[in-house]
């Protein structure tokens, strides 16, 4: 059975609590898994402001999935989001080769810049500490 990369952009109700979230996000995780398919990752955005009222909400509680699964997995998850009341909207897409490219390409540049990061802050504790090790004396 052939298997596609999918991204899946769901926006759930704002008014819900973290452990309702969490269950929402493990159901669709669940679902994935038991159609054959793979969770790669699990972005929680948190709650944003809607940039127009979707069914009289303002805001909604982000959570992007990407994952790699057989399409026939695609409607039956589609079906489930339309059917669940917690969920606003949602949006499945296939990834083509250049956008997984792309993805991994940002997260490479997300970990040089947090390893960049670390570095420069450390130095700045090491010279902070000789500073003040300079001026006891």
């Amino acid at each position: 059975m052939k298997t596609n990369h999918y991204e899946s952009v769901v926006i759930l109700s704002a008014s819900l609590e973290e452990t309702q979230i969490d269950s929402v996000i493990k159901r669709i995780e669940d679902q994935v898994t038991s159609s054959g398919g793979q969770i790669l990752n699990v972005d929680k955005l948190g709650r944003k402001r809607l940039a127009y009222q979707i069914q009289r909400s303002k805001s909604g509680y982000y959570i992007i999935h990407q994952f790699e699964a057989p399409r026939e997995l695609i409607s039956k998850l589609e079906r489930n989001l339309r059917l669940d009341e917690t969920v606003i909207r949602y949006l499945t897409i296939k990834l083509e080769k250049k956008d997984l490219e792309q993805i991994s390409l940002l997260k490479a540049q997300k970990e040089s810049a947090k390893v960049a990061n670390a570095k420069v802050e450390t130095e700045k504790v090491n010279d902070d500490s000789a500073e003040s090790s300079d001026k006891k004396d």
